[in-house]
């Protein structure tokens, strides 16, 4: 009996989507969470720092398996996610409250910040975003598609110091110190970086597998990702 060509793209396109919806969500609260700065020790970072992390790991990912097109794709999508999360929030802040809120101030003070923050994660975000999707396809011709670990470490870093300093820099100027913050920010996430690249390894991993149980429903991709291939070569 023939299968139904919805049913073959669903299998196909399931995991994807699934990562697609974790960098977006992490990309939206990590706006939210950024208004509260943490001790991570001893350095102070935006709350947001792990949730931002995510979103390097998923896009490699998807850079690993799908290819680069998929990868922007998404990088895009989670650039609309966030410019339709500032909407809702100029719209919240300005909308008359009910007679019975007493949190007026609070809710205005937090979230009034977070438009700053969503405007420095704008600028942050398609710079450093963009950079780590060239950079890992960089690599990625550059080790003949060999040592995962090495391109995920390699293009996160830089990307993430891209991302630090923009970010800090115009969310925070002339409320905190920034240089501090850059600086424990750049760390704490290349720390991130290097704990999540057995996360990597098992995620493309177990996608790689789920895909090849059903050859049927794979399309040839962009030329840039693997989604037919057996194993990570080498690394």
């Amino acid at each position: 009996m023939e299968s139904h060509p919805m049913k073959l793209y669903s299998k196909q396109e399931r995991y994807f989507t699934i990562l697609a919806s974790i960098f977006a969500g992490s990309i939206v609260i990590a706006s939210v969470l950024a208004n509260k700065i943490v001790d991570i020790a001893g350095f102070f970072v935006p709350a947001g720092v792990l949730a931002y992390s995510v979103t390097f790991t998923a896009s490699d990912v998807i850079s690993e398996i799908w290819g680069k097109k998929r990868a922007k794709d998404t990088v895009l999508g989670g650039f609309a996610a966030l410019f339709f999360m500032l909407i809702l929030t100029q719209i919240s802040l300005v909308w008359p409250k009910a007679p019975f809120w007493n949190q007026e101030e609070a809710f205005q003070t937090i979230m009034g910040s977070t438009s700053r923050i969503i405007a420095a994660s704008f600028i942050a975000y398609l710079s450093s975003q963009f950079h780590d999707v060239w950079a890992f396809h960089f690599w990625k011709k550059k080790t003949k598609d060999r040592h995962l670990w090495l391109r995920n470490n390699l293009s996160t870093a830089v990307s993430q110091f891209v991302d630090s300093f923009l970010f800090i820099t115009i969310a925070f100027y002339g409320v905190f110190p920034v240089w501090p913050m850059i600086l424990g920010q750049w760390i704490v996430k290349c720390g991130i970086a290097l704990l999540d690249t057995p996360i990597i390894y098992a995620l493309v991993w177990f996608v790689r597998k789920k895909i090849q149980e059903h050859p049927e429903s794979r399309s040839p991709g962009d030329g840039d990702g693997r989604v037919c291939r057996d194993r990570e070569s080498g690394g």
